[in-house]
């Protein structure tokens, strides 16, 4: 919490340079932060060491969107780490959350935005999902990760759910959803709005549902996320069985077309849906799949 509290007082008064580059952990309290050594050496561990190169050397590594002589780590000191200089890995847990400085709810991408805009006097930031971005990003939460964020927690994604004893069944799902489901994403699958036009019970196919690209287009996490958290306050009452058929019932609509489509839904398919949890390309209840008019928006 002491660092938390440092973190808030510091952000608008650091006057203080350094450029500390240690190979070992800090001291005191944020002891269980990793040492460089300890970056993973696969995809993530590139995307790591490219953040603190940034963090590092912001004017070469982040030439486009730096305006003056500055680096990241002259302010927060010990490449991020230093407890009392607005730390990287305090600061990863510190967002979203508002700022008066621009009077809404910001996210951490949008605080680094920030800073190249300010503190680095930049005269344009990275767009969000800029690779710079996401390497900073990727920077602070490895070395927050071991302290307050565990990747393996049993709470992270969705659990898990058993192959279905039965193939699913779209007819079988048909049943499951109107017994289950119907009453909260209406007959048609497109959802229940409120008296004011908001949406209380989103869409689960259509042109106003997901897209063929989601996660949820996926049979396996379909089921996974049905099994666990429908209907609504319910969750686990299903048995795995319903909760693959009526999956297999609400991906066998069709639904926005997959951003990275080629033209040809069986090319689409051949490169992003060969897998027999997606029923993109496959013919379902008398059409094919992706190549439906809610497929054409």
């Amino acid at each position: 919490m002491k660092y938390l509290m440092a973190l808030a007082l510091l952000m608008t008064s650091l006057t203080t340079l350094g450029d500390g580059l240690p190979d070992s952990p800090p001291e005191g309290g944020a002891s269980l932060l990793p040492a460089d050594r300890d970056i993973p050496k696969d995809e993530f561990g590139k995307m790591v060491r490219q953040g603190q190169l940034i963090f590092s050397n912001t004017g070469q590594y982040a030439r486009a969107y730096v305006g003056n002589d500055l680096s990241c780590r002259n302010c927060h000191l010990d490449q991020g780490r230093k407890a009392g200089s607005a730390p990287l890995w305090a600061a990863f847990l510190s967002y979203p959350a508002y700022r008066s400085k621009n009077h809404r709810v910001n996210t951490f991408a949008e605080r680094l935005q920030d800073c190249f805009l300010y503190s680095m006097n930049g005269n344009k930031a990275p767009p969000l999902g800029d690779p710079i971005l996401v390497a900073l990003e990727s920077y602070a939460y490895w070395m927050e990760k071991n302290a307050k964020i565990n990747p393996r927690l049993p709470e992270r994604g969705i659990p898990q759910i058993q192959n279905p004893g039965t193939p699913p069944s779209y007819e079988r799902g048909k049943t499951v959803y109107a017994n289950h489901c119907a009453l909260c994403h209406g007959v048609d699958g497109q959802g229940r709005r409120a008296g004011d036009g908001h949406v209380v019970f989103p869409p689960l196919w259509g042109s106003r549902s997901f897209n063929w690209g989601a996660g949820m287009a996926h049979l396996n996490k379909a089921a996974a996320y049905i099994k666990t958290n429908m209907p609504l306050s319910l969750g686990g009452s299903l048995s795995d069985q319903e909760a693959w058929d009526v999956a297999y019932f609400m991906d066998g609509h069709d639904r926005p077309q997959d951003p990275r489509f080629t033209g040809s839904v069986d090319e689409t398919r051949a490169l992003f849906h060969r897998s027999r949890n997606s029923l993109y390309g496959h013919l379902v209840d008398g059409h094919v799949l992706g190549d439906g008019p809610a497929s054409q928006n």
